[in-house]
């Protein structure tokens, strides 16, 4: 295959795409699992797709449903973020094994965030997921700041 030579010779920014496009993966499934559940629940958020499934009378909001959009939702508030983060640290040339820790960090604990969140699990395993999931998020920040503070 024709690869980029320079950017496929960054260990840190290759590690950092597989970490990603399984975060990516993981949010299709959430939307996925989302729309399953509307489809179970008879819950549509438009007419058109409540006429389509039994009547205007679907469409109405669901608790269960409106537990995957925050899931969902909380994905987008954290992973977008760590893809911006972590493809500007790539850029920095850290340890690959470094790196390839504070994204797998990241990555595990959005999974395990994801899980308690849709299967309910008791309080603090959810919380706990985001709070260790941010760490690596405030490390890579932290460390942008550093390198770019000089060009300020």
């Amino acid at each position: 295959a024709a690869r980029s030579p320079k950017m496929m010779e960054n260990k840190v920014f290759l590690s950092f795409t597989f970490y990603s496009t399984i975060l990516i993966l993981k949010m299709y499934v959430v939307a996925i699992i989302t729309g399953q559940v509307r489809l179970r629940k008879k819950a549509f958020a438009n007419p058109e797709d409540a006429l389509r499934n039994g009547g205007v009378q679907f469409c109405r909001e669901d608790p269960d449903v409106e537990r995957c959009r925050r899931a969902h939702r909380n994905d987008m508030e954290n992973i977008f973020p760590f893809l911006f983060l972590g493809a500007i640290y790539s850029l920095l040339d850290p340890s690959p094994a470094v790196a390839r820790i504070h994204f797998l960090i990241f990555c595990v604990g959005r999974i395990i965030h994801t899980i308690a969140y849709l299967l309910r699990l008791r309080a603090p395993t959810r919380s706990v997921a985001y709070s260790v999931a941010q760490l690596p998020c405030f490390s890579m920040a932290l460390q942008i700041l550093l390198a770019t503070t000089p060009y300020w």
